[in-house]
């Protein structure tokens, strides 16, 4: 008896100590096998791809005022091969697929000035995609891949979201395709510096570059945002992981299918954050709304009677607590629309009604890859071309010729550049001006391919003939 009391005294000792109310049982933590069984097969790898330029013969590093870098430019023989995809220039992201149809959901920062983008299937199956359209501002595109009868995911509401809830991801990072991670939900309705039109989920889901685009997941296996952007010193996960509302997301993605870009309204104010002092300043109740810091001369607010020192703190019904909730709920008016906004003026609450007018971004908007169109617009001396402004033919002293936009193939070798001007094609001794886009194709119909081709060609002062070997 007294043997058995003590192996069963030893057995206890040897037990794994449990902390005080934390679950010893792995039961209690969640299981995301059915939920990545079920919603896996809707992700997508995303790759894509500019063209470099055959590699140049000049050694790198070597300065142009060098005596030898002539020598090398002049002497040393390129290798003669076409470009290739220079994998600097090839960027890989995820997507979700959002209808059976081939409509899929990414970031804009994943397919902008991409030339090429495909999209690999969970199956293994790949298509090139077109981009429907893309808003750099909420960096959310819209892509589109030939296809009938794909899983699609299911969507959430971000809105019943809480701090502390369980999230995945499933995205491809640094191109490992399908690799899930789960964390929390972080915080809510973050800002991010010069991104104040987008409430930020924040979590600490291992992101990591590949997982741009990517759903963010409830355990519900519903897509709850998309996955955008990390915080990092190092370019790798560091716990702070940010995505978009699939709520945002899909208001974009509308818009975008309707009428290829975004509208967001404006109301032409400055504004800044309500501080406990400035309250007491402004004789506030608390802490609370945006402080007009300034007012657009004729624009929206300054019509409506907004004058600099209001303090907003309602918009369209809905209450502004920081001064970072305006510009979202102002921006997701619709331009035209008359809105009430109540203000606090010296003391007392006034309510106003603006005619919201249209956000109009100065940035350059994201560039639709047209896989197509842009092919055929490499001719067979590899040349993409377009016709000069005015200004253009102005500045280089010149009445007709073609600018050179791109070079690949053949128009590399011969170095040919971008920004080459390309004046006339001469054919059987014979030259002829190049005035048209169109009078440049009609010429090169009458080549074979394998037919070396002369162009007079400008660069910068020298003007200087060109040969071109024609591919097909």
């Amino acid at each position: 008896m007294k043997g058995r009391l003590l192996r069963w005294l030893s057995a206890c000792l040897l037990l794994p100590f449990a902390p005080v109310g934390l679950a010893a049982s792995p039961a209690n933590l969640p299981d995301f096998t059915a939920l990545v069984e079920r919603q896996g097969a809707a992700v997508v790898n995303v790759s894509t791809s500019q063209t470099r330029q055959a590699s140049p013969s000049v050694p790198r590093g070597l300065d142009e005022n060098d005596p030898m870098f002539d020598f090398f430019r002049r002497f040393v023989p390129r290798h003669p091969r076409t470009p290739e995809l220079d994998p600097e220039n090839r960027s890989l992201g995820t997507g979700f697929i959002i209808s059976a149809d081939g409509y899929i959901l990414t970031n804009a920062h994943v397919v902008d000035e991409a030339e090429e983008i495909l999209v690999r299937l969970a199956d293994k199956r790949e298509f090139v995609a077109t981009v429907v359209g893309a808003d750099a501002r909420s960096d959310v595109a819209l892509i589109k891949i030939e296809a009938a009868g794909l899983p699609k995911v299911v969507l959430g509401d971000p809105g019943r979201l809480k701090v502390g809830e369980w999230v995945l991801a499933i995205g491809s990072p640094f191109g490992f395709e399908q690799t899930v991670t789960a964390g929390i939900v972080s915080a809510k309705g973050r800002s991010l510096p010069d991104e104040n039109f987008v409430p930020f989920i924040q979590t600490d889901v291992a992101i990591n570059p590949g997982n741009s685009g990517g759903p963010l997941f409830n355990l519900r296996g519903e897509v709850v945002g998309i996955n955008s952007q990390i915080y990092s010193q190092t370019g790798g996960f560091m716990g702070l992981s940010f995505s978009i509302p699939i709520d945002v997301a899909m208001d974009v993605q509308q818009q975008l299918r309707a009428h290829g870009r975004v509208q967001r309204g404006r109301i032409g104010v400055a504004i800044q954050e309500v501080s406990r002092e400035l309250a007491e300043s402004f004789s506030l109740p608390r802490a609370a709304g945006a402080l007009v810091s300034g007012v657009e001369a004729g624009g929206p607010a300054g019509q409506a009677g907004v004058e600099q020192g209001d303090v907003i703190v309602r918009f369209d019904g809905k209450s502004v607590e920081a001064s970072t909730d305006l510009p979202r709920i102002v921006s997701a008016s619709r331009p035209g629309g008359r809105v009430a906004m109540q203000l606090f003026r010296q003391g007392a609450l006034r309510e106003v009604t603006v005619t919201v007018g249209e956000w109009r971004d100065s940035a350059e908007p994201v560039k639709k890859p047209v896989v197509a169109a842009r092919a055929s617009t490499i001719n067979s001396l590899g040349l993409q071309l377009v016709a000069p402004t005015g200004a253009q033919r102005r500045e280089q002293g010149v009445e007709h010729g073609l600018l050179v936009e791109r070079v690949a193939g053949p128009a590399a070798r011969a170095e040919l550049r971008p920004g080459d001007l390309v004046l006339a094609l001469v054919s059987n001794g014979r030259q002829s001006a190049l005035r048209s886009l169109e009078d440049f194709s009609r010429q090169l119909t009458t080549f074979k391919p394998g037919q070396q081709i002369t162009l007079l060609v400008k660069r910068g002062e020298a003007t200087s003939y060109v040969s071109v070997r024609a591919e097909k």
